[in-house]
This record gives structure tokens, sequence and C-alpha cells, in this order.
């Protein structure tokens, strides 16, 4: 902490963190401890959030992330693919083909931001607000290889027909951004992906990354 932080709303966003990285909750002795504060403390910070609805308690007595937060999601979005947008352009008039960046949504991946090629005479109709299983498409399995620890060099992944019979699709995940899990991608009509552009698409996911940083 230094003089120009509070240590309340540093405690308070750390309550925040440790709620939103379980599943069942946490009681207030659990965040007591974590947060290496008594629990009168906690009482105030939960207290104080459950006004903002960021966070609700059960009838256990366990916190958990309030609906809130949803609220505050939503305006993510918009920031995040503004700053994707400079790297996607460029992806897509590079390979001729649709350029996208994904982002977790639950259990499902979600396309942010979609950017098609100016010059080609077809390309894959992508539309920002598609959802597919993490598990289908380049895109959310590059998510998932990343969340894993699986992925491995060259730090892309190749699908094709998984999502739409005839395109083929490469992806790699965004890399190094806290609290964001997603990742740049190009989908295309095409048997294979040619050899040069899962190395484009790992730049392009770089770039993006970097942008969000």
């Amino acid at each position: 902490m230094t003089a120009e932080t509070s240590q309340t709303l540093d405690r308070g966003l750390r309550v925040l963190k440790l709620l939103a990285d379980t599943d069942h909750g946490l009681t207030v002795t659990e965040l007591s401890n974590k947060l290496g504060v008594n629990r009168t403390v906690v009482y105030r910070l939960l207290a104080t959030l459950e006004q903002h609805a960021l966070v609700r308690r059960d009838l256990g007595g366990r916190a958990r992330v309030g609906l809130g937060v949803l609220r505050l999601g939503r305006q993510v979005h918009p920031l995040v693919r503004e700053a994707a947008l400079p790297a996607l352009r460029s992806l897509a008039e590079d390979i001729g083909a649709t350029a996208h960046l994904t982002l977790v949504d639950g259990a499902e991946a979600l396309a942010v931001a979609v950017v098609e090629p100016t010059w080609t005479d077809y390309h894959v109709a992508y539309r920002a607000g598609f959802r597919h299983p993490l598990d289908r498409g380049a895109a959310g399995r590059a998510i998932l290889a990343a969340r894993q620890g699986s992925l491995i060099e060259p730090g892309f992944t190749l699908t094709h027909g998984e999502l739409e019979a005839g395109a083929s699709g490469a992806a790699a995940p965004l890399v190094g951004i806290t609290g964001i899990e997603g990742s740049v991608g190009v989908v295309m009509l095409a048997d294979a992906v040619p050899e040069r552009v899962g190395p484009r698409v790992v730049d392009a996911a770089r770039e993006v990354a970097d942008a969000l940083r």
C-alpha cells in the first residue's frame, strides 16, 4: 500500500477476487483468514459490497459474487473490442479471412469482435455475438488448451468443419492478461489452413494482449 491508495478499497477488491475464484462461496471466517484481518472488518466490507449488489450471502452465510458485477461486466466488452480492432483488421487484410476476438462467457465462447477482409470475393460470415461450446471450434479449443496448460509450440490450434461445414479455423490464446480468457483467430472456407496463418494468428493474439495490458 502507498499513500495514494485506499486500504479499505483494496480489501474490498480482494474480497471480490477471492469470491470470484470459488464456486461455493466463502464464510466470514474463511475470508478473515485469507485477508489476514479480523471478522469485524470482513462484515463491514461484505455489508458495503452487498449494498451495491456486488456480493450476496446465502442462507448458510456464505458470501458469493452478486449479480451487480454483471452490470460492470457489460461495459468490459466494448473496451476490449476497441483495443483489439487494429490487430484484427491487420490480420483479416493480411490473411484474407474473417478475423475474430473470442472471450469466455460461462461455458461458452463468445465472439466479441469480428473483422471481415475487404478485398476477397467471398469469406465466412461470422458475427459478433456468435456463441459456441468451448470444446468446439479453434477459438474455444485454444482457450481450453491455454487453461489446461496443454498448448504447445507453435502456440495455435487448428480445426476443420467443427462449427460450419467446409470451414477451417486457426486460433491462438491471449496470454498474460489477468482476468480475461480469450483467443484471436481466423475462419476461412478451406479444407486446410495455410502454413503461414498459424504463426500470423499467434502474432495477432500477442498484439491484442499487449493492447489490453
